[in-house]
C-alpha cells in the first residue's frame, strides 16, 4: 500500500442553520449550532484514514483548545500527525459556516494554517518513497503548496492537487501536478478544461448532485453519483478526494477510485457537520 501525504489545513468549523441567507445588516435567529473538526487537509486526510489510507499529516494549529481537540481527534483517526506544528502566537484556523437548506456559506480564518513553511515540507517528504501519494489543497500559502507539490515530483511521488479555495496564483505550479481534482468553478476560474488538459495529465472535475467527470488524453466522460437527500454539502468535496486517494492507494485504478470517492461523498451529505460527516470504508460497503 502506497503512503498517503497531505499538506493542508486544519479548523474548527462553527455551524449554524438558517432559514435564508442574512442580508446585510440584518441579524437573523438560526438554530442548531454546534462545532466541529474541519478544515479542507484535515477532512481530506479523515476521510482517507477511515477508509484504511495510511495518511502522514502537515500543517498547523495554535496553542489554544481549538488545536488541542483537532489534534486530539486527527491522532484517535490513526493520523501520523508528527509533523503539525503547535504555535504560541497564532490561533488555530476557524470557519464559521452558515447551512440554508442543505447548501452552506463559509467564512474562514486561516490562522495558523498560513504558518507552514517550505522547510516543514523539506523535512515532511524526507522519507516519502517512489509512488507514495502527495496531497494539497490552497489553505496554506500558495508558494509553499507550490514548493511542496515540486520536491513531491522531485521524489516521484504521485502528486494530487484540491484548487480550493480557487486561487490563480497557483497556476504557475500546476505542471508539478499528475491529478487536478477541482469543482467547475474552480475549473473554470484556472482556464476551463481545454487549457488544463495542456498542462495536467488527468482532471477529475466534481459536479456536486451530478457526480463527477474524469478528463484524460483518451477519455471525456462523466460518471453520475447517487440520488440522496441533502442535509448538509459541508465537506462533501474533500469525503470525495480523501476516499477516492485511500482506495487508489491501495490498487492504481484512478477510475475505481473515484467511483468509491463519490459514493462516499453522497452519504456525506446526509449528515451534518465536516468530519463527523464522514463515512467509513464499512460503512460505504454496508450502504451499497
Amino acid at each position: 500500500m502506497k503512503k498517503i501525504y497531505i499538506l493542508g489545513s486544519i479548523n474548527t468549523d462553527l455551524v449554524i442553520n438558517t432559514p435564508y441567507i442574512p442580508n446585510k445588516g440584518e441579524t437573523l435567529t438560526g438554530s442548531g449550532f454546534f462545532t466541529a473538526r474541519g478544515g479542507k487537509g484535515a477532512n481530506q486526510a479523515v476521510a482517507a484514514a477511515r477508509n484504511g489510507g495510511q495518511v502522514k499529516f502537515l500543517g498547523a494549529v495554535g496553542n489554544d483548545l481549538f488545536g488541542k481537540e483537532a489534534l486530539e481527534s486527527l491522532n484517535k483517526e490513526g493520523i501520523n500527525t508528527s509533523h503539525v506544528k503547535v504555535l504560541e502566537d497564532t490561533p488555530t484556523g476557524t470557519a464559521m459556516i452558515i447551512v440554508c437548506e442543505g447548501d452552506n456559506r463559509i467564512i474562514l480564518d486561516t490562522g495558523a494554517n498560513h504558518k507552514v513553511t517550505n522547510m516543514d515540507v523539506d523535512n515532511f517528504l524526507n522519507r516519502a518513497d517512489k509512488g507514495d501519494i502527495f496531497l494539497a489543497q490552497l489553505e496554506n500559502p500558495i508558494e509553499v503548496v507550490g514548493y511542496a507539490l515540486r520536491k513531491a515530483k522531485e521524489k516521484k511521488l504521485m502528486t494530487f492537487l484540491n484548487p480550493a479555495p480557487a486561487n490563480k496564483d497557483i497556476i504557475p505550479y500546476l505542471k508539478y501536478v499528475d491529478v487536478l481534482v477541482p469543482n467547475e468553478g474552480e475549473c473554470e476560474l484556472l482556464g476551463g478544461e481545454e487549457q488544463l488538459k495542456k498542462l495536467i495529465p488527468t482532471l477529475i472535475v466534481t459536479l456536486g448532485s451530478q457526480g463527477f467527470k474524469y478528463i484524460d488524453k483518451s477519455m471525456n466522460c462523466p460518471f453520475p453519483c447517487i440520488k440522496v437527500k441533502a442535509i448538509d454539502t459541508t465537506a462533501a468535496g474533500d469525503t470525495f478526494l480523501g476516499a477516492l486517494l485511500a482506495k487508489y492507494s491501495k490498487n492504481d485504478n484512478l477510475i475505481e477510485a473515484a467511483c468509491y470517492g463519490s459514493l462516499a461523498a453522497s452519504i456525506a451529505c446526509t449528515r451534518k457537520g465536516a468530519q463527523p460527516s464522514i463515512p467509513t470504508e464499512e460503512e460505504i460497503k454496508a450502504y451499497k
